[in-house]
């Protein structure tokens, strides 16, 4: 297995998710969104897994800022969050071409 949680500190799901894997002792990675972001690659790869609506947190207050509830283009979707990773849900974890967006230890539970 090989976890990469991808989150902001600050974020309850995440620090929950971090829990997760400590508590059963499945060594992972962590991305805080806000130093580092996803990389084209790691998003393509996640947006497979979960689909690029399933991503976006329509609730962040960039969503609204930068009006993407009017955009429908998926390659201009893509570039806003890659440009902007306050806007994703989080947390992301990626375990090789799986991926899971917000808390969900049933889906992790399997991968064990």
């Amino acid at each position: 297995m090989n976890i990469q949680i991808f989150g902001v500190k600050k974020c309850f799901n995440t620090q929950k998710a971090e829990r997760y894997f400590k508590e059963r002792n499945i060594k992972y990675q962590m991305v805080d969104l806000k130093q580092k972001g996803l990389s084209k690659g790691e998003l393509q790869s996640v947006k497979t897994a979960v689909g690029l609506a399933n991503l976006i947190n329509p609730q962040a207050k960039s969503y609204k800022k930068l009006n993407l509830d009017r955009i429908v283009s998926s390659h201009l979707r893509e570039e806003l969050l890659l440009n902007n990773p306050e806007i994703f849900k989080t947390p992301i974890v990626r375990n090789g071409k799986l991926a899971t967006v917000g808390y969900q230890p049933e889906v992790w539970k399997e991968w064990e």
